[in-house]
């Protein structure tokens, strides 16, 4: 399974120079925030494949003009071709403004998740905006990472954080990946190709649980997702 990760920076290749075919290989998209919401909707329309995104701190107008044909997946979790993706976006409160939030808030949210993670067996990719704390965040308040993202990491162990906010322009010093107890965290900046093996499909166990079977059953079924 090849998936595309995409964050914070829209990438000239895949836009602006973008040319037929350059999105035909990968299974899915993943946006880790703060990108033009056209730029979401020509990937999609290019691509063969569903495009999951959630918030960044700066993705206030989604309200007005959202991505079309691109899901959101901010506090929920979805699974595709048997992997079981939830969606934090957002980052550490820092100035008044949407999609920010205090580590009281964050905790919360993660919580209010427990029942469905239980249910679904824990989960295997999990796409933020910010990093967690310690890991691959920055030390100035608007890039803080949340202490609550780290405890989910060390309670569910998923395989994957996928992550943005931080960009890669800031220093050498950032890191495009770490390993922290058996979860890989990566950080999305502009564009990262994750490609892992598909795992066995799951039986749904829960009603209203969005199952992607087929990546071409994806894009047919992207109309009803959420």
């Amino acid at each position: 399974m090849k998936i595309l990760s995409i964050s914070d920076e829209e990438c000239p290749a895949l836009w602006d120079y973008y040319r037929p075919g350059r999105l035909a290989d990968y299974d899915l998209i993943i946006s880790c925030g703060d990108l033009n919401a056209k730029y979401l909707s020509f990937l999609v329309t290019m691509a063969r494949c569903p495009l999951l995104y959630v918030h960044g701190n700066h993705d206030t107008n989604y309200s007005i003009v959202p991505p079309e044909g691109c899901d959101c997946i901010d506090d929920h979790i979805v699974t595709y071709n048997g992997l079981r993706i939830l969606g934090l976006g957002g980052c550490r409160k820092y100035r008044r403004g949407e999609h920010q939030y205090t580590e009281f808030q964050m905790r919360s949210r993660i919580r209010r998740l427990r029942w469905k993670l239980w249910r679904m067996g824990g989960v295997d990719i999990v796409v933020t905006h910010a990093a967690p704390q310690g890991l691959g965040d920055s030390d100035d308040p608007a890039h803080w990472g949340f202490a609550a993202l780290r405890t989910l990491l060390d309670k569910y162990h998923p395989q994957y954080l996928i992550h943005g906010h931080v960009h890669m322009s800031y220093g050498h010093e950032v890191p495009r990946t770490l390993e922290y107890n058996g979860t890989r965290i990566i950080n999305a900046y502009e564009r990262y190709v994750l490609e892992i093996p598909d795992p066995p499909m799951k039986k749904p166990r829960e009603r209203g649980q969005v199952i992607y079977k087929t990546a071409q059953k994806a894009k047919e079924d992207l109309s009803n997702i959420l």
